[in-house]
Protein backbone atom coordinates (compact mmCIF):
# COMPACT_ATOMS: atom_id res chain seq x y z
CA UNK A 1 0.00 0.00 0.00
CA UNK A 2 1.39 3.38 -0.98
CA UNK A 3 1.37 6.49 1.21
CA UNK A 4 -1.36 8.11 -0.92
CA UNK A 5 -3.62 5.05 -0.59
CA UNK A 6 -3.03 4.94 3.17
CA UNK A 7 -4.00 8.62 3.55
CA UNK A 8 -7.15 8.14 1.44
CA UNK A 9 -8.13 5.00 3.37
CA UNK A 10 -7.93 6.84 6.71
CA UNK A 11 -11.38 7.61 8.16
CA UNK A 12 -12.37 11.24 7.65
CA UNK A 13 -13.23 13.26 10.73
CA UNK A 14 -16.56 15.09 10.61
CA UNK A 15 -15.31 18.52 11.56
CA UNK A 16 -12.45 20.18 13.36
CA UNK A 17 -13.42 20.40 17.07
CA UNK A 18 -11.56 23.73 17.36
CA UNK A 19 -14.09 25.29 14.95
CA UNK A 20 -17.08 24.40 17.14
CA UNK A 21 -18.90 27.47 18.49
CA UNK A 22 -19.69 27.38 22.22
CA UNK A 23 -21.49 29.66 24.67
CA UNK A 24 -18.86 31.64 26.55
CA UNK A 25 -21.21 33.45 28.91
CA UNK A 26 -24.71 34.83 29.35
CA UNK A 27 -25.02 38.12 31.25
CA UNK A 28 -28.45 39.08 32.62
CA UNK A 29 -28.88 42.70 33.64
CA UNK A 30 -31.80 44.42 35.36
CA UNK A 31 -31.55 48.21 35.37
CA UNK A 32 -33.72 49.42 38.23
CA UNK A 33 -32.72 53.09 38.14
CA UNK A 34 -32.93 53.56 41.90
CA UNK A 35 -31.57 52.07 45.08
CA UNK A 36 -33.62 50.87 48.03
CA UNK A 37 -36.49 48.42 48.17
CA UNK A 38 -36.95 47.97 44.41
CA UNK A 39 -33.21 47.29 43.99
CA UNK A 40 -33.31 44.67 46.75
CA UNK A 41 -36.30 42.95 45.10
CA UNK A 42 -34.47 42.88 41.75
CA UNK A 43 -31.53 41.13 43.47
CA UNK A 44 -33.89 38.55 44.98
CA UNK A 45 -35.58 37.96 41.64
CA UNK A 46 -32.33 37.46 39.75
CA UNK A 47 -31.12 35.04 42.41
CA UNK A 48 -34.36 33.04 42.12
CA UNK A 49 -34.17 32.93 38.31
CA UNK A 50 -30.52 31.92 38.02
CA UNK A 51 -29.59 30.23 41.28
CA UNK A 52 -26.54 32.49 41.61
CA UNK A 53 -25.91 35.54 43.75
CA UNK A 54 -26.12 38.69 41.60
CA UNK A 55 -23.89 41.72 41.93
CA UNK A 56 -24.96 45.36 42.09
CA UNK A 57 -24.16 47.88 39.36
CA UNK A 58 -23.48 51.48 40.30
CA UNK A 59 -24.12 54.86 38.68
CA UNK A 60 -21.03 56.32 37.00
CA UNK A 61 -22.18 59.94 37.26
CA UNK A 62 -24.82 62.10 38.91
CA UNK A 63 -27.98 62.88 36.92
CA UNK A 64 -30.14 65.35 38.85
CA UNK A 65 -33.19 65.02 36.59
CA UNK A 66 -33.45 61.32 37.44
CA UNK A 67 -32.39 61.72 41.11
CA UNK A 68 -29.36 59.47 40.54
CA UNK A 69 -26.15 60.11 42.47
CA UNK A 70 -22.69 58.90 41.48
CA UNK A 71 -21.91 55.59 43.19
CA UNK A 72 -25.55 54.76 43.91
CA UNK A 73 -26.64 51.15 43.28
CA UNK A 74 -29.05 51.33 40.33
CA UNK A 75 -29.03 47.82 38.85
CA UNK A 76 -28.12 44.16 39.26
CA UNK A 77 -26.44 41.64 37.00
CA UNK A 78 -25.33 38.04 36.99
CA UNK A 79 -23.05 36.07 34.67
CA UNK A 80 -23.91 32.48 33.79
CA UNK A 81 -21.56 29.96 32.19
CA UNK A 82 -21.80 26.34 31.12
CA UNK A 83 -25.03 24.37 31.52
CA UNK A 84 -26.76 27.11 33.54
CA UNK A 85 -26.13 29.56 30.70
CA UNK A 86 -27.51 27.21 28.07
CA UNK A 87 -30.61 26.38 30.13
CA UNK A 88 -31.41 30.04 30.83
CA UNK A 89 -30.80 30.96 27.20
CA UNK A 90 -33.25 28.32 25.96
CA UNK A 91 -35.92 29.61 28.38
CA UNK A 92 -35.25 33.25 27.48
CA UNK A 93 -35.43 32.62 23.75
CA UNK A 94 -38.89 31.06 24.12
CA UNK A 95 -40.06 34.48 25.34
CA UNK A 96 -38.75 36.11 22.16
CA UNK A 97 -40.55 33.41 20.15
CA UNK A 98 -37.23 32.43 18.58
CA UNK A 99 -36.94 35.62 16.48
CA UNK A 100 -34.20 38.22 16.64
CA UNK A 101 -33.44 41.19 14.42
CA UNK A 102 -30.21 41.24 12.44
CA UNK A 103 -29.03 44.36 14.29
CA UNK A 104 -29.20 42.42 17.59
CA UNK A 105 -26.52 40.03 16.31
CA UNK A 106 -22.83 40.92 16.22
CA UNK A 107 -19.53 39.16 15.64
CA UNK A 108 -19.71 36.36 18.17
CA UNK A 109 -22.37 37.94 20.37
CA UNK A 110 -26.05 38.82 20.43
CA UNK A 111 -28.38 40.63 22.82
CA UNK A 112 -32.08 40.94 23.42
CA UNK A 113 -34.44 42.28 26.04
CA UNK A 114 -37.28 40.71 27.96
CA UNK A 115 -40.01 43.22 28.82
CA UNK A 116 -41.50 41.30 31.76
CA UNK A 117 -39.81 38.57 33.75
CA UNK A 118 -43.14 36.78 34.21
CA UNK A 119 -42.97 35.80 30.51
CA UNK A 120 -40.19 33.31 31.35
CA UNK A 121 -41.41 29.70 31.65
CA UNK A 122 -42.05 28.56 35.20
CA UNK A 123 -42.25 32.08 36.66
CA UNK A 124 -45.52 33.34 38.12
CA UNK A 125 -46.54 36.86 39.08
CA UNK A 126 -45.90 37.89 42.67
CA UNK A 127 -47.56 41.21 43.63
CA UNK A 128 -44.97 41.82 46.37
CA UNK A 129 -42.13 41.50 43.85
CA UNK A 130 -43.58 43.52 40.99
CA UNK A 131 -42.54 43.23 37.35
CA UNK A 132 -38.98 43.69 36.05
CA UNK A 133 -37.58 43.81 32.55
CA UNK A 134 -34.13 42.53 31.78
CA UNK A 135 -31.40 42.54 29.15
CA UNK A 136 -29.74 39.29 28.09
CA UNK A 137 -26.30 39.49 26.44
CA UNK A 138 -24.70 36.33 25.06
CA UNK A 139 -21.02 35.91 24.13
CA UNK A 140 -19.92 33.03 21.93
CA UNK A 141 -16.43 31.62 21.57
CA UNK A 142 -14.40 28.88 19.97
CA UNK A 143 -11.91 26.66 21.70
CA UNK A 144 -8.54 28.36 21.78
CA UNK A 145 -9.78 31.89 22.56
CA UNK A 146 -7.89 31.72 25.85
CA UNK A 147 -4.64 32.64 24.06
CA UNK A 148 -5.84 36.26 23.96
CA UNK A 149 -6.60 36.38 27.72
CA UNK A 150 -3.89 34.31 29.36
CA UNK A 151 -1.06 35.98 31.24
CA UNK A 152 1.95 34.07 29.88
CA UNK A 153 2.58 33.76 26.13
CA UNK A 154 -0.42 35.92 25.20
CA UNK A 155 -1.22 35.99 21.49
CA UNK A 156 -3.88 37.32 19.15
CA UNK A 157 -6.75 35.17 17.94
CA UNK A 158 -6.26 34.59 14.22
CA UNK A 159 -8.60 36.17 11.70
CA UNK A 160 -9.88 32.81 10.46
CA UNK A 161 -10.59 31.66 14.01
CA UNK A 162 -12.78 34.67 14.96
CA UNK A 163 -16.54 34.28 14.79
CA UNK A 164 -18.24 36.30 12.06
CA UNK A 165 -21.78 37.68 12.12
CA UNK A 166 -22.87 35.06 9.55
CA UNK A 167 -21.47 32.24 11.70
CA UNK A 168 -23.34 33.66 14.70
CA UNK A 169 -26.57 33.66 12.67
CA UNK A 170 -25.94 30.06 11.57
CA UNK A 171 -25.33 29.04 15.19
CA UNK A 172 -28.61 30.70 16.18
CA UNK A 173 -30.44 28.80 13.42
CA UNK A 174 -29.05 25.54 14.81
CA UNK A 175 -30.31 26.70 18.22
CA UNK A 176 -33.76 27.20 16.67
CA UNK A 177 -33.76 31.02 16.35
CA UNK A 178 -34.79 32.91 13.22
CA UNK A 179 -32.87 36.11 12.43
CA UNK A 180 -34.95 38.59 10.39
Amino acid sequence: MSVVEAVEARPKSKENPMREILIDKVVINIGVGESGERHRKAMQLLEQLTGQKPTATYAEKTIKNFDIRKGEAIGVKVTLRGEKAEKFLRDALTVKEFKLRRRQVGKGEFSFGIAEHIDLPGVSYDPDMGIFGMDVCVSLRRRGYRVARRKIARAKVGKKHRITREETIEWLKAFGVEVV
